[in-house]
């Protein structure tokens, strides 16, 4: 029996001062003497942080993410996150069970953290239609489409079926919010007119390529009766839009991701081809839009924080777009860095509760993809992941020092105030001081349907 004393337990209704205490992989609701104890004052103790939006070791534009199974699981330990939540993705003409054994096959045997699939579909089906029950007999309890990316997106008609079946399920279904068509005119246009520079990106795909993508999944969702779950939402009128469908009725489940809230287009502009660094889509937007989003997490409008982890080194993978924006590989690395950045730009400095974090980073991602109780709570019977969270750390991001294969930051030089002091995977400590100290015992999380009753 292990006890952690004198910290302050967290949940989405409040702080509790107790001991807490695990009995193997479990949290156990015995008190007293224990045969280790953990030293937990002036920390809290939040349940095991869930990331349900990562891409580790996928190929893109010719190259692969910076970060495999292995690497982007010891950065998210690192950072205090328990659990991930990958894409295994199907190729056109293939099956979702054989893009299902090939994500097993990379993150079998290699993740520091416990991990899941969600399943994105690109061929639309008979076949298709038919696995999906398959997908939940197997654990994976949500899927993914894109609006975008000719590779990948699904015409109008694919999604609504798919939003129908997976609906009748219970599961979500996060779909990428950008018109495909109108990004791709756009893109043209800007490149036949020679503007090439990273700082083009975002007016490939501004505000009302997001605004216009989330209003037709919201009309789509609702003529097919499924559950959408926006994924990355970046902009104020992507989240007016949201706020519209749930007004009339709708269940929505709403995403953002720390990118959007701590950084800003005006990064795009920085000298040389440093902009190339911040490319991802949809792109960073405005102080404005940031603000907006930091009132919706307060007002409990955003559902979940991930961080569409997707790395790409700067050197040799960001430069294969030195000369046209559009083939810089979009995506920025995250996972490890998530909770600190919430804790220091948002607890710390006021704009959102450490009961708020606690909901968005752990609670209801476990329920909205069907692992609660298991995960997201400190509860008798659930899994022992637990942080110790350290609030009086006072630090600054250096990249040489994450654990994260990729060659920079994106928040290179932040100031950062608060760290986990040590990380419990299911009973057994994996992370210390922002370093993994025990890699590869991370296990597969079979899931269940949505639980998330309230958007």
């Amino acid at each position: 029996m292990i006890a952690i004393r004198g910290g302050s337990v967290v949940t989405p209704d409040g702080l509790a001062k107790k001991d807490l205490y695990i009995d193997g992989e479990k949290i156990a609701a015995a008190s007293g003497p224990a045969d280790r104890e953990v030293d937990a004052r002036g920390c809290f103790l939040f349940p095991g942080f869930i990331d349900s939006h990562t891409h580790f070791q996928m190929p893109v534009s010719g190259t692969w993410t910076a970060d495999d199974f292995a690497s982007g699981t010891a950065a998210a330990v690192a950072g205090g996150t328990t659990v991930i939540l990958d894409f295994a993705t199907q190729d056109r003409g293939h099956t979702l069970s054989e893009a299902l054994d090939v994500w097993h096959g990379r993150a079998d045997g290699h993740c520091s953290c416990d991990y899941g699939f969600h399943m994105a579909v690109t061929d639309w089906n008979e076949k298709t239609k038919s696995e999906l029950t398959k997908m939940l007999d197997e654990g994976v309890s949500s899927f993914k489409a894109y609006m975008a990316y000719d590779a990948l997106r699904l015409t109008d008609d694919a999604l609504r079926a798919l939003l129908a079946e997976t609906g009748k399920m219970g599961c979500w279904v996060g779909v990428h919010c950008e018109l495909g068509d109108e990004v791709n005119r756009r893109v043209a246009q800007l490149l036949a007119d020679g503007c090439t520079a990273p700082l083009y990106h975002p007016l490939s795909r501004p505000n009302e390529v997001e605004e216009t993508a989330v209003q037709r999944l919201m009309e789509l969702a609702k003529e097919a009766g499924g559950l959408p779950w926006v994924v990355h939402l970046s902009t104020r009128e992507g989240l007016s839009a949201i706020e519209a469908a749930r007004e009339s009725g709708r269940r929505v489940l709403v995403e953002t991701c720390p990118q959007y809230l701590t950084l800003t287009n005006a990064l795009y502009s920085m000298p040389g081809f440093e902009g190339a660094k911040y490319v991802c889509s949809p792109p960073l937007r405005s102080l404005t839009d940031a603000d907006a989003l930091w009132g919706a997490l307060a007002d409990q409008e955003v559902n979940i924080i991930s961080t569409d982890h997707c790395s790409f080194n700067f050197k040799d993978q960001k430069e294969l777009g030195k000369h046209n924006f559009s083939k810089i590989p979009n995506g920025l690395p995250g996972v490890e860095l998530r909770p600190a950045l919430l804790w220091t730009y948002g607890v710390a400095d006021g704009a959102i509760r450490a009961e708020d974090m606690c909901r968005m980073l752990s609670t209801n991602p476990a329920k909205a993809f069907g692992m609660y109780p298991r995960k997201g709570c400190l509860e008798p019977g659930s899994d022992a992941d637990v942080v110790i969270w350290d609030p009086a750390y006072a630090g600054r991001v250096q990249a040489s020092e994450l654990e994260t294969h990729c060659d920079y930051s994106p928040w290179e030089g932040f100031d950062i105030h608060g760290r986990a002091k040590a990380v419990i995977l299911r009973g057994e400590v994996v992370a210390e001081n922002g370093k993994c100290v025990k890699k590869g015992s991370g296990k597969f999380i079979p899931r269940k349907p949505n639980m998330l009753e309230n958007m």
